[in-house]
């Protein structure tokens, strides 16, 4: 399917019949790893399309409904022709937001998801605009049902924080939050300046999935090459004496481990095999770290020219995202969380708007 591209339901109906299939088959559970991962993309792909056909029924029914009315002109089936208008505008609204959801199908976009805050230029102004957008996202969360856990806070020294991780746990989460990466801007009338002078802060707000921490590392012996020789070095206890030593390589990634620590080529052997394993465990999270690393590559310096939005408290008030445009004026409901979705909103539709003509 297209990552971040226009809801392609006969693609994900296609791959959700062979990973069903893949389900049901008789080593399936053979690797711990691999299965859970089907499982969740089997979950995540009935969730994008559970609510099309749904969606498609209904409008089919109402369809059918209309064209039964069509030549009748009495009270009675002018009543439902109104009732009718008023199903077409539910289902209108309905469209919108699984168009929207549409957007929300990458791999990690239904995981849960942390949420990193950190002050810029400005000081304890900044500091205390970042504790401002922590409770912005706190309520925006909650509001959502979404549980929030504060992972990490690290109080300022005067006022606010000097960093924030929130742990939120909601579906598609971080399919959500990753719109709110990038810098914030506040503008406001300083409640730390006796001169009541206006200050610019910002602060940078940074969203990462939770990935699965058990990692089941599936090692095929076909992968394997184990090599039996003498060990070499001082005598004793017979050590050197038989081909007890053992040397594996991991021909798929060219891993090679030895041990000849022990007399029993047993003992070598689990013991080559424990290192094997915490190398490979190793490599599969240095992969991690470069996936992810990939997706911090869109921070940005925390400073004036950066910023994603600003949000202006005096001499007026506006909340206005400079990536699609969209504002408001009421910021009081933005900062309570309530007009958030608006901006998540707005922005998964220029990525679709996007997406379309490209």
């Amino acid at each position: 399917m297209k990552t971040g591209g226009i809801f392609d339901s006969e693609s994900l109906e296609k791959e959700l019949a062979q990973l069903e299939e893949k389900s049901s088959s008789a080593d399936f559970w053979n690797s711990q790893e691999a299965a859970q991962k089907t499982l969740r993309r089997i979950k995540q792909i009935s969730g994008l399309i559970s609510p099309w056909n749904s969606l498609l029924k209904e409008t089919s029914e109402n369809l059918e409904l209309a064209e039964l009315l069509e030549a009748e002109n009495t009270s009675e089936e002018r009543t439902e022709v109104k009732e009718l208008s008023r199903l077409a505008d539910e289902l209108t609204q309905k469209l919108e937001q699984l168009e929207l959801q549409s957007m929300l199908s990458e791999e990690y976009d239904s995981n849960n998801c942390y949420l990193y805050i950190h002050p810029g230029a400005g000081g304890t102004e900044s500091c205390d605009w970042a504790q401002m957008l922590l409770r912005m996202y706190a309520r925006w969360a909650e509001i959502r049902g979404f549980k929030v856990t504060e992972e990490d806070i690290q109080p300022g020294d005067e006022a606010g924080v000097k960093s924030a991780t929130l742990y939120i746990e909601g579906e598609y989460a971080y399919g959500y939050l990753k719109a709110e990466n990038g810098v914030h801007r506040l503008v406001r009338i300083s409640p730390f300046d006796a001169n009541k002078r206006r200050h610019t802060s910002f602060a940078s707000v940074f969203s990462s999935p939770e990935v699965d921490e058990d990692i089941e590392l599936e090692i095929k012996e076909s992968d394997l090459r184990i090599d039996r020789y003498r060990s070499t070095g001082c005598g004793g206890q017979g050590v050197n004496t038989t081909d007890s030593a053992i040397r594996i390589t991991h021909l798929p990634t060219r891993t090679v481990v030895t041990c000849q620590n022990e007399r029993s080529q047993l003992k070598n052997l689990a013991s080559a095999m424990k290192v094997l394993r915490s190398r490979l465990y190793q490599m599969k999270l240095d992969e991690r770290e470069k996936e992810m690393a990939s997706i911090e590559a869109g921070k940005r310096e925390i400073a004036w020219g950066s910023q994603i939005r600003s949000y202006v408290f005096q001499p007026y008030t506006m909340v206005k995202d400079h990536r699609t445009d969209y504002e408001t004026g009421n910021i009081q409901a933005m900062m309570n969380g309530e007009l958030l979705d608006d901006f998540i909103d707005a922005w998964l539709k220029s990525r679709m708007k996007t997406a379309k003509k490209g």
